[in-house]
């Protein structure tokens, strides 16, 4: 199976995705909402809240796993997306556009060289 890997991100082997543009926005990945099924609930943190890279953010629950969320980035949240808690099923219908969980002001840009490159993490799943 082929699942969608945009380039223009920077991954973690736990299936969280990060941009690295003016707005930082996280998610999971194809792959991570494939494996994970429908999604049924999300648990994020509070706009204002801060996580830390590869730290535990939130809950992903879906109708055959609770699973863990990584920050790829350590800052400060800026924006949740609200949708998610009315529509979860974003995540699997548009993991990459709509289905985006977190919006981040980073506090040390250095940690996205620590990131997987998209084709990195196409090698980690294969």
């Amino acid at each position: 199976m082929s699942f969608d890997i945009p380039s223009d991100r920077r991954y973690l082997e736990s299936h969280e995705w990060t941009t690295t543009d003016e707005t930082v926005r996280i998610g999971i990945t194809d792959f991570a909402q494939d494996e994970l099924g429908d999604v049924v609930f999300v648990e994020l943190p509070d706009a204002g809240s801060e996580v830390t890279a590869e730290e535990e953010f939130g809950v992903v629950e879906s109708i055959k796993a609770v699973s863990d969320l990584l920050s790829p980035v350590s800052g400060t949240v800026t924006a949740v997306n609200e949708d998610l808690f009315d529509a979860p099923e974003l995540l699997n219908q548009d993991p990459y556009g709509d289905g985006w969980m977190l919006e981040v002001d980073p506090s040390d840009e250095s940690e996205f060289d620590d990131l997987l490159t998209a084709e990195e993490y196409r090698d980690n799943i294969e």
